[in-house]
């Protein structure tokens, strides 16, 4: 799944481990999700949608909707 969080990041000048800390999880767990290789639960989905306040929608690109 394709998302918008390491421009989301540097927008607000934040490493990937202050992410990592705001979210309660590691900075390997952020990595993972800015490269695609993890997909987040849902819980920290809308954990990260609320963050960013932003919609999960605007955050993260559904599979179908991948080109």
């Amino acid at each position: 799944m394709k998302n918008r969080l390491k421009i989301l990041r540097a927008e607000r000048d934040w490493s990937q481990g202050d992410l990592a800390e705001r979210l309660e999880v590691s900075r390997q767990s952020v990595n993972a999700i800015e490269t695609g290789r993890y997909d987040p639960s849902l819980p920290l989905a809308f954990k990260i949608a609320e963050l960013f306040d932003r919609s999960i929608e605007d955050i993260f690109t559904s599979p179908s909707q991948e080109v």
